[in-house]
């Protein structure tokens, strides 16, 4: 009971990971900044009101589904060119760490509405980033890998202690928010392949790998005409997914299931080119690699400070003259 107690009251004042959820912020503001930079030069074309979808048919499809979108408001060029920029400034601010939980909003309607704007070309990492960063905004995913501006501190400093008090609270309520999310991702997808049966008879990676879209030239061939990666390849994919929440609960597996994870989205984002996809599912493993992102870092920062020493040794650098003390006129 009393062990019980504890794990309660450390949830209610120790905040849990929050390298790992500042990680989260800066790969979902970059795969963000990645969707607007990567059409930049196509923009008018893809999303404009003079675009591949006319702006007219784009507002009707809007209004059907019953979502929003900044783009829906004129059909001017003008207007179109604002909120797009406006949207690719809010996804690098979000990615640098500017701004706070205010920007980190804005990024989100901004990227509602791009998403929206061109529903054709999203690769089902849309689908995550709509649901998770709503949870980020309950976290402190601005306490590490971010610019202080001071503003921040002003504005909490003004915060009612009574406020303040729930933000550690608010913050793990957010970060166990994306946990559960991820498992149900990641448990529904696996249990849903088990149903297939070119799943349960181990060769739907085969086809997969050669749908043209998802296929890697000169590599994918290596893949599906290998019967044991095929096998392989299929059944473990079937086995990560399912089993992938009770890595999660236990503690010395949490870290070696997200590593797999992040290994196994990363091949998406090499063989099928699902970039978007692969990279915002990454992003969410990392609030299970707090303690190992924390641990990296400092290595990494001792290996440079290290380093550094080292070469300036071999190079006798920064060399300093010592420069004599002006003398005191004696006036006495």
């Amino acid at each position: 009971m009393n062990n019980l107690l504890s794990r309660v009251d450390a949830l209610t004042t120790r905040p849990l990971s929050l390298v790992g959820v500042s990680g989260t912020r800066v790969l979902l503001g970059f795969v963000g900044f990645m969707f607007y930079a990567g059409d930049y030069s196509d923009r008018r074309y893809m999303f404009g009101p003079d675009g591949v979808l006319p702006w007219q048919d784009f507002v009707d499809q809007v209004h059907e589904s019953g979502t929003f979108s900044l783009y829906t408001v004129s059909d001017s060029t003008v207007w179109f060119e604002t909120v797009f920029h406006l949207g690719m400034l809010a996804a690098l601010a979000v990615t640098v760490g500017i701004g706070g939980r205010a920007v980190l909003l804005v990024h989100w309607i901004f990227l509602w509405s791009v998403y929206q704007r061109q529903i054709t070309i999203l690769d089902g990492g849309d689908n995550l980033a709509y649901v998770v960063i709503p949870m980020l905004l309950l976290t402190r995913c601005y306490s590490r890998f971010s610019l202080p501006t001071g503003l921040a501190r002003t504005l909490a400093a003004r915060v009612p202690a009574v406020l303040r008090a729930m933000a550690t609270p608010l913050h793990n309520l957010g970060v166990l928010s994306v946990a559960v999310q991820m498992c149900l991702v990641y448990v529904t997808s696996g249990l849903y392949k088990v149903q297939g049966r070119l799943w349960q008879d181990g060769t739907a990676l085969f086809y997969v790998m050669r749908v043209p879209e998802f296929t890697l030239p000169g590599v994918s061939e290596i893949v599906y005409d290998n019967e044991f990666l095929v096998f392989s390849g299929t059944y473990a994919t079937v086995a990560f997914l399912v089993y992938f929440p009770l890595g999660i609960l236990v503690p010395k597996l949490r870290p070696w299931a997200a590593v797999v994870s992040i290994g196994f989205h990363l091949s998406i984002a090499v063989f099928m080119g699902l970039t978007g996809f692969a990279l915002t599912m990454v992003a969410c493993d990392l609030i299970f690699l707090s303690r190992g992102i924390s641990e990296a870092l400092s290595l990494a920062t001792r290996c440079a400070s290290s380093l550094s020493r080292h070469v300036q040794g071999r190079l006798g650098w920064p060399k300093r003259d010592r420069v004599p003390l002006p003398l005191r006129e004696n006036t006495g």
